[in-house]
């Protein structure tokens, strides 16, 4: 059995327009052990004007490397979620994303299958993913760079799914980054498919969902956002440490919330636990 680790996905300080150095020392002092970045192709205005977290593949990854380091954290993976239903996109994105991964140290990279084409079928979108995967796992395999399949759109949405995607390619480099919440909200219980997927499993996105959330969208969305901090909404979490101790590798428990005191809150909860 593997160990389990807290970590926070960087989305915790989108509301306060800040850079990715700033929201790398708050997860430090919050006394968080591990980071989950995200990254974007190109610029955009917030980022390059430092009023957003999201860092350039444009940008040295050293950059990233060097802000770790100097706030003694390490990273968990890359928030890395393109669609792979659409591989004049995702193709490319995720190649590089891998690339950057592997000169700064982070052992995954998530995605997701994204929104579709309006157009394709079903089958269409399953050819177009394995070939998205294929290229990208080819690229992942040498440098020991893991690929988490995060369950979050139309065909992800229940563990059938998943597993689908999840089968369309041969390859080790493959496997699930779990979403607590997004299982949650997709109308499924997310303790059993934790169970399913915990011999595959190479990350974990923490994400608690708040009770009124739960009343108004389960069955009715395949995921959401952010949500609150955990511990104070319909998430079993004493289950989900449970299961993720029993998973044969370690696994970071990335803690996927809206606010700075969100992420404060989180983390006194799941220490305990832990």
């Amino acid at each position: 059995m593997g160990n389990l680790y807290l970590g926070v996905n960087m989305e915790f300080v989108r509301h306060d327009d800040k850079p990715f150095e700033w929201g790398v020392d708050k997860a430090a002092e919050l006394g968080y052990e591990y980071v989950e970045p995200m990254v974007h192709w190109g610029r955009e205005l917030l980022s390059e004007a430092g009023y957003f977290h999201s860092v350039s593949m444009l940008d040295d990854p050293l950059r990233i490397k060097r802000a770790c380091d100097n706030a003694g954290i390490k990273l968990s993976g890359l928030s890395a979620h393109t669609p792979l239903c659409k591989p004049e996109i995702s193709t490319e994105y995720l190649k590089q994303a891998i690339r950057f991964a592997a000169e700064i140290g982070a052992p995954v990279i998530n995605t997701d299958e994204g929104p579709k084409p309006s157009w394709t079928t079903p089958d269409e979108d399953h050819v177009l993913m394995g070939y998205v995967l294929h290229e990208a796992a080819q690229v992942a395999e040498p440098r020991g760079i893991l690929i988490g399949l995060e369950p979050h759109q139309q065909y992800s949405k229940d563990p059938d799914g998943l597993d689908r995607i999840y089968d369309l390619v041969d390859s080790l480099a493959i496997g699930i980054n779990f979403d607590t919440g997004n299982s949650y909200l997709c109308g499924h219980d997310p303790i059993e498919w934790l169970e399913r997927v915990k011999d595959r499993l190479v990350h974990l996105h923490a994400k608690e969902i708040p009770g009124q959330q739960a009343e108004d969208e389960r069955g009715k969305v395949t995921g959401t956002a952010v949500g609150c901090a955990c511990g104070e909404g319909v998430i079993d979490w004493a289950e989900v440490v449970r299961v993720c101790k029993s998973a044969p590798r370690d696994i970071v428990m990335s803690v996927e919330c809206g606010t700075v005191d969100e992420a404060k809150r989180s983390i006194a909860y799941l220490r305990d636990l832990i």
